[in-house]
């Protein structure tokens, strides 16, 4: 029954990414019209855009497929992460869905896998959760007491018991004068105003560069795109058999150019 339970699930994830093949990531100037027209009420148009990034979340689901959670289940979640920042984003801003996205996807991966990683991981035998069962009645503290109420090991106690006595607080709780637990734990992620604007700051950074290059004369430009600019750049010698000079001169120009772009850059710096 339970290899059945797993081939079945098996194959509705299967179908599941199979399905995706019909949502393509969009490019960005395709993602901003139809932003535009999302903004003016296209509903359509922004359904499109969650669409496009439902391959993003398979990306992230799989970071987390060794906690030992069904992965159709984990991408589930993500898949309500990403509803979740579709409501809050601004399609007005200069960001792509899927970057402010991230944030809000691995918050809801990451608070599903560790409760679930947490109620799989204890409690999967009878004699484990006898042992729960008569902790939560009685409090038993003694591992020779509590491994006679359960049948296990005294051993296997004295193991449980840290996890035993653990305060159990659900996520979701929350009292009268403070938010459910969730929203009160410390995050080490950026935020997604933070990724937002760490974008924005990228973008203008790219324009700064490309401006700057721009000032360049049309070796040095050549230069600077070869040396700096390409996953294989060339040697020096290789730059000046190309160009017909020595390598010594190459590596002026190189130096001048560095000295331009850091001249042009300075304000951007600033």
């Amino acid at each position: 029954m339970s290899s059945t339970f797993e081939g079945q699930r098996g194959d509705s994830l299967r179908a599941y990414r199979s399905s995706l093949t019909k949502y393509h990531t969009l490019d960005k100037e395709t993602e901003r019209d139809l932003a535009k027209r999302w903004v003016l009420g296209d509903q359509r148009a922004g359904a499109q855009i969650i669409e496009g990034c439902l391959p993003f979340v398979v990306s992230i689901a799989l970071e987390y497929r060794r906690w030992g959670v069904p992965l159709e289940d984990i991408i589930q979640q993500g898949n309500l992460g990403l509803l979740k920042a579709a409501k809050k984003f601004d399609p007005t801003r200069d960001c792509r869905l899927a970057t402010y996205a991230a944030y809000w996807i691995r918050a809801e991966i990451r608070e599903y896998v560790v409760r679930a990683f947490r109620v799989v991981r204890l409690g999967t035998t009878k004699g484990e959760r006898r042992a729960l069962r008569a902790y939560r009645r009685t409090k038993i503290t003694d591992p020779e007491a509590l491994a006679a109420v359960s049948g296990l090991p005294a051993e296997r106690v004295r193991m449980l018991l840290p996890l035993l006595s653990g305060r159990e607080v659900s996520l979701d709780a929350g009292t009268s004068d403070m938010p459910p637990a969730v929203d009160r734990l410390p995050s080490t992620a950026p935020t997604p105003e933070d990724e937002a604007a760490q974008s924005e700051h990228v973008l203008r950074a790219s324009r700064a560069v490309r401006s700057a290059v721009g000032e360049l004369d049309e070796r040095e430009r050549m230069i600077v795109e070869a040396r700096f600019m390409t996953d294989d750049p060339p040697t020096l010698q290789e730059l000046g058999n190309r160009l017909g000079v020595s390598k010594e001169r190459v590596r002026q120009l190189e130096e001048r150019a560095r000295t331009k772009l850091r001249d042009e850059l300075a304000d951007f710096a600033a």
